[in-house]
């Protein structure tokens, strides 16, 4: 048993009393975790960790990540105990409405919180991507004399988070990247709110994590702050990511609770929280907590003192490299640099003039081109598909690791193309992860069918606003031979359900140059691109000079627009019908207004490329798109629902499974025809074949 110390136990004993005062007067929350791993926060906060409570956001902090947010009184305790904006007062309201500590820790409330966590795995796999992207952006700008980029990513972690699979996926990835500088430390309490994990949790741990290819320092006992501070200084000489297996007792302190499933998730209850008191030695009233405490616990003065010495480092690197000082400013900024709406316009001016008839997915990787060669903080990936998603260009050579675990240039480029393998829920998350370190602007592919494995960690980017980009393609049965359990039917409508994220399903390269404009300006909000493998016919633009070009671009970024009036299919008439289109669809729209104008029936062709986009634009512009009193036929290759709500008479869609066969062949059957889509318009108009 360690010996005792009276510094450390008040030090860990404050920790426990904010834990079990909160929690009971919320009388809801989980007072286990953060009692029983009050000494290894003590040993990291208080010796090891790198931040500057005054200033949450400077860039060479340490990152640290609690994947086991439902201990988020931990994280609190430690926020307001060092020195954060987190007064008492919004530990006194643990999980009220529009309070700073919410049930589980949020990036963008509470101040110094990371990451969201709580779906439990994931803040690991976040952390993963935080520390791979702290070490590409040390191979990036760091030079001999001047390391501005040398932080270290600490993740704690819960028998929950080793039991969901993403931990598997995000692991084996860091093991493969060499991610010496993350360091996990493994609440290893044996209990969860079922029980005692042993009947469900049998994983050799220390096993499975050796053979990712960590380091992992067993049997700590996680009540020795000593014991703890020594594998943190072992783990930090290590040239791989390293596991502490931290052996505790949840809810130590309690003495009837401690080391029971009851300590887990439920307040201890009042006669407990006093007989915890006494235990404890805490004979403070609740919330109250001594001002050697506060001292002990105070990072303001050390953490001043390390930023300070940062900046001066810095200011020394921006003398001798203004160019890469002033890059690395814009990067960890978020900013895009000088030139980019330039660029970005003549991108999309170019795709409009070519008028290339391809797959959305070609149509992507042609944006990409020009887009990677222009942003260095591109970073590109995909789930074991590079060759079907056409997310990797010239611009982005694969990224590799050396033997000594460091960074593999090639030809002056360091690598800018991640293969995830097949783990298309660790890449969401890993990217994730990317994008709340800052620097970088992450996108991986997969095929859309496959969203549902990624679908969590979407919702969490959109949760977080965090610029994330999904390349999604194979988005319908236009993939044909696979069949139905890679036919997305029900996913583009599912994926536009998202609160705050972003869905683009564009019909052409001028589209698809100006969704991925759209998803690299959009700080605050992750996009997902829905893009064919089968080629769409081009789509012909409104579009003479260069001023009306421009007009279109700035439409289509609004998310819908009018893409063809009846005039021209050479009908002089009001539209007396509205198809909405979207992706390889809209073709099908324009085919069919033709084969209407020839029957005298004038139909205006709007493209959607974007209903999320479009859904935000004012009353105004909405009803200059879809006038009132004109019927609306909207037409897409998924279930009908989502098209309802924009006052649609019909909707040819797909309300059940595909099947395999040639793409042509399925779209026939399933009525993805120019005729059946004039026989529908004729069948909402009253008007005979």
């Amino acid at each position: 048993m360690p010996v005792a110390n009276p510094s450390i136990s008040l030090m860990a004993n404050a920790i426990r009393a904010l834990a079990m005062d909160a929690v009971q007067q919320a009388n809801s929350g989980h007072p286990g975790a953060p009692m029983g791993m009050a000494e290894i926060a003590v040993a990291l906060w208080g010796r090891h960790l790198k931040h500057n409570p005054a200033n949450p956001h400077w860039p060479d902090r340490d990152r640290f990540v609690l994947s086991n947010g439902h201990a988020s009184m931990l994280l609190y305790a430690l926020l307001h105990l060092t020195g954060y904006d987190l007064p008492m007062s919004e530990l006194r309201n643990f999980r009220q409405l529009h309070s700073k500590t919410p049930g589980h820790p949020e990036v963008g409330v509470t101040p110094g919180v990371e990451t969201t966590t709580g779906p439990l795995g994931q803040g690991l796999a976040n952390a993963v991507g935080m520390a791979l992207a702290e070490k590409l952006l040390a191979a990036e700008f760091n030079r001999d004399g001047h390391r501005i980029v040398d932080h270290h990513t600490y993740v704690f972690l819960g028998d929950g988070c080793l039991m969901e699979g993403i931990s598997h996926e995000a692991c084996a990835l860091a093991g493969v990247w060499r991610l010496n500088k993350l360091i996990a430390f493994y609440d290893d309490n044996g209990i969860s709110i079922d029980g005692e994990v042993g009947p469900w949790f049998i994983d050799d741990t220390r096993k499975r994590f050796e053979a990712y290819g960590w380091s992992v320092i067993a049997n700590v006992d996680g009540h020795d702050v000593d014991a703890v501070d020594a594998a943190i200084n072992n783990a930090k000489r290590s040239d791989r990511p390293t596991l502490i297996d931290c052996k505790t007792l949840i809810g130590k302190g309690a003495p009837n609770r401690a080391g029971t499933a009851k300590a887990h998730g439920e307040a201890l209850g009042a006669e407990e929280v006093k007989l915890a008191r006494a235990a404890l030695d805490w004979p403070h009233d609740p919330f109250v907590i001594p001002e050697p405490a506060y001292s002990l616990w105070d990072a303001r003065p050390r953490g001043g003192s390390v930023e300070d010495a940062w900046r001066a480092r810095f200011a020394k690197f921006q003398a001798a490299l203004p160019e890469l000082g002033a890059e690395y400013t814009r990067r960890m900024r978020g900013d895009l640099p000088d030139g980019w709406a330039r660029a970005a316009a003549q991108t999309a001016m170019d795709a409009l003039a070519k008028a290339e008839s391809v797959a959305s997915r070609k149509a992507s990787q042609i944006a990409l081109e020009a887009f990677t060669k222009f942003l260095p903080e591109l970073l590109g990936g995909s789930a074991d598909l590079t060759g079907s998603n056409l997310t990797h260009t010239s611009s982005t050579p694969p990224l590799r690791m050396q033997a000594d675990g460091a960074v593999q240039w090639v030809e002056g480029k360091g690598g800018r193309h991640i293969n995830y393998g097949v783990r298309e829920f660790g890449m969401a998350a890993v990217m994730n992860g990317i994008a709340l370190h800052g620097g970088l602007i992450p996108y991986g592919g997969t095929f859309l069918t496959f969203s549902d494995y990624s679908r969590n960690a979407i919702r969490m980017a959109a949760l977080m606003k965090k610029r994330v980009i999904h390349v999604f393609t194979h988005d319908s049965i236009g993939l044909g031979e696979d069949g139905p359990t890679h036919q997305s039917v029900e996913h583009a409508a599912s994926l536009r359900l998202i609160p705050g994220l972003d869905v683009w399903r564009p019909c052409d390269t001028a589209e698809t140059a100006v969704a991925w404009s759209c998803a690299i300006e959009n700080k605050n909000r992750p996009s997902a691109l829905l893009l064919s493998r089968q080629t769409i016919a081009y789509a012909p633009k409104p579009a003479i000079d260069a001023a009306a070009r421009q007009a279109v671009l700035q439409a289509i970024a609004k998310g819908g627009y009018v893409l063809a009036e009846p005039g021209a299919a050479g009908l002089k008439k009001r539209a007396q019908a509205v198809i909405i289109a979207t992706g390889s669809e809209v073709p099908l729209g324009l085919q069919a207004q033709a084969a209407l104008a020839r029957q005298g029936i004038a139909v205006r062709v709007v493209s959607m490329p974007s209903t999320t986009t479009f859904d935000r634009q004012s009353a105004a512009y909405k009803r200059s798109v879809l006038p009132q009193g004109i019927p609306r036929i909207a037409v897409e290759m998924g279930v009908s629902d989502g098209w309802w709500k924009y006052g649609c008479a019909a909707v040819v869609g797909i309300d059940n499974y595909g099947e395999s066969a040639p793409a042509p062949q399925l779209l026939k059957h399933f009525g993805f025809t120019a005729d059946n889509v004039a026989h529908t318009v004729r069948r909402v108009l009253g008007t005979p074949a």
